[in-house]
């Protein structure tokens, strides 16, 4: 025998619990997205080879002259990886350029590396001048900062080196001068 079917309508969902099915998704969509950002973001150790590849690097000056990254070995230096187009990068520039005229005495370098176009870098800094040098990578130089240990490719990214030219810190975003004096009293 067949049951009788029923044609009462289910019943309704109260907007109260519809809203708390929503919420709950939303938060959970939010932590994924935010687990997914963080995991995106984080850095990974450099390898020394990546070290050893930077020092390989002969880049571009704003002037077109070559500099080679070898010639900056065998003192502490900053390398910063920048872009004109990047505002965490142009609002840094100007500590990294007090960081540099501070430590220089100490025998600290700093570089700037963008990952840029020669000629937005030459417009810059006709209006932002800095007083350590900048040596141009263009996008190619993304890759070298994947190798530095910043999948994401994100800017600013900055790598420390110590002395003997090995990576002793790294960082994705804009530094601030209290961390880099921590990081310069971290190597004397």
């Amino acid at each position: 025998m067949n049951d009788p079917v029923s044609s009462a309508p289910p019943p309704a969902e109260s907007p109260a619990a519809r809203r708390g099915v929503l919420l709950g998704a939303g938060a959970l969509a939010l932590l994924a997205g935010a687990g997914l950002a963080w995991r995106r973001y984080q850095l990974e150790a450099a390898s020394p080879e990546a070290a050893a590849l930077l020092w390989q690097q002969e880049v571009l000056t704003p002037s077109g002259a070559h500099m080679p990254l070898v010639s900056l070995r065998g003192r502490p230096l900053l390398v910063n990886f920048w872009a004109t187009w990047c505002p965490p990068c142009v609002k840094e520039m100007p500590e990294l350029d007090a960081f540099a005229k501070a430590h220089s005495a100490q025998g600290w370098q700093v570089l700037g590396l963008a990952v840029d176009q020669a000629e937005a870098v030459k417009q810059f800094l006709a209006h932002t001048p800095v007083s350590f040098p900048i040596g141009i990578v263009g996008v190619e130089g993304l890759a070298l900062v994947r190798a530095l240990g910043n999948p994401s490719g994100g800017l600013p990214f900055s790598v420390l080196l110590d002395g003997k030219g090995r990576i002793r810190q790294q960082k994705m975003g804009a530094t601030t001068a209290a961390e880099l004096g921590l990081w310069a009293a971290g190597l004397r």
